[in-house]
């Protein structure tokens, strides 16, 4: 099942505050929260005093701060759980790459949590003519509400991978906004597969002219699970482009995403190239997939502007055709699977972390080692 919407016709500037009484408690029939399992996230929706906060293991280019000691930033919460977290948080994650610094190994954030509820503030900077990729691996044994602040220096290229797995039973909602300066270039990639209930938003801004982001996720749901990605992207610079290729398979009859893509280009973005773009694979009866791309264009001087969503099941040539080569079905449909994803996730330019996500969704498809022989065999 598949929702299509037609954009909205009013795009109003965000409230955006640190004062948790600025956003009233969601009922549910707000347009951000239409979709979402309020049940599940009403512990984030009040304060809790006996929350805590995650932490990672420091190195040269991680550390923890006291929040009241962080340097000051762009960021404002925009929604009532990401405004309690800042609240709440006692300490902030922190990864800072200097100015023409270029690392070759990917700096590796794994966010650990002690109790069960959490609060988190994940704060990335990387500095002008800078090259770095970071991944944060997320802890999926504790609930958490949490932030990534992001800050991409002018001319810095900056590669993040947000990887969410383990078990299906905890609830995560993070925000991610993004800010991308002047000619710089960032990649910005989600992969969600654990998780009972999963709602990540990533948002990206433009400090000045030239600059390049590019939002890349994946996402396989099983029956019960819930995994909202909400993307906002606001071209407000001149000569800027963004692309956003997120792709997603449901199976089981409980199983539930939504992907909402919103981009909005201001009168100010002339030469803008923007395109956004969502594929969901059902594999079962009954699973759900909400797909809402969403363009809205303040000036016609772009130089490219377009969406794409489309949902549907197995392509019946792609399973004739590698039966006849002798693979039996069941195999042949595991294998579209963890075909479906392969064009993102090579987007990804860490060949290691590339590889372990495509052996954990062929993990989970139950594509283990005795499969990817017997494929191997067949098709030679």
């Amino acid at each position: 099942m598949t929702v299509l919407e037609a954009p909205p016709t009013d795009h109003s500037p965000r409230v955006a505050s640190s004062d948790v009484d600025a956003f009233p408690i969601p009922q549910g029939r707000e347009e951000e929260w239409r979709f979402a399992p309020m049940d599940a996230l009403a512990p984030f929706m009040s304060p809790a005093s006996d929350a805590g906060t995650l932490t990672a293991e420091p190195s040269p280019y991680v550390s923890a701060v006291p929040v009241a000691a962080l340097e000051p930033t762009w960021w404002l919460p925009t929604d009532r759980p990401s405004a309690i977290a800042r609240a709440g948080v006692h300490s902030a994650v922190t990864v800072r790459i200097p100015d023409d610094a270029v690392l070759d190994a990917p700096i590796v954030v794994e966010l650990r949590g002690d109790v069960a509820l959490n609060y988190a503030h994940v704060d990335v900077r990387i500095g002008r003519h800078a090259r770095a990729t970071v991944v944060l691996v997320h802890d999926a044994g504790v609930d958490v509400s949490g932030t990534i602040v992001t800050d991409v220096g002018d001319g810095a290229e900056l590669t993040m991978l947000s990887v969410m797995d383990g078990p299906a039973e905890r609830t995560h909602l993070w925000h991610w906004p993004v800010r991308v300066g002047r000619d710089a270039t960032f990649v910005g990639a989600v992969v969600t597969i654990g998780g009972r209930v999963v709602r990540m938003l990533p948002s990206v801004s433009y400090a000045g002219p030239g600059g390049s982001a590019e939002l890349l996720g994946a996402f396989l749901a099983d029956d019960g699970q819930y995994l909202e990605h909400r993307i906002f992207v606001e071209h407000d610079e001149p000569h800027c482009s963004s692309n956003v290729v997120y792709k997603g398979a449901l199976a089981g009859a409980g199983s539930h995403t939504v992907w909402i893509g919103d981009v909005l280009v201001r009168r100010t973005a002339t030469g803008t190239d923007t395109y956004e773009m969502n594929r969901n694979l059902l594999l079962d009866d009954g699973a759900r997939a909400d797909s809402v791309p969403n363009l809205e264009l303040e000036t016609g001087d772009v130089a490219s502007a377009g969406h794409a969503s489309a949902t549907g099941r197995f392509d019946d040539e792609q399973l004739f055709y590698l039966m006849a080569r002798g693979i039996p079905e069941r195999i042949a449909r595991q294998l579209v699977v963890r075909g479906f994803f392969v064009d993102v996730l090579t987007r990804i330019p860490s060949v290691e972390w590339r590889d372990a996500i495509l052996g954990r969704i062929a993990q989970r498809l139950g594509m283990d080692a005795e499969i990817e022989t017997a494929l191997e065999e067949a098709v030679q």
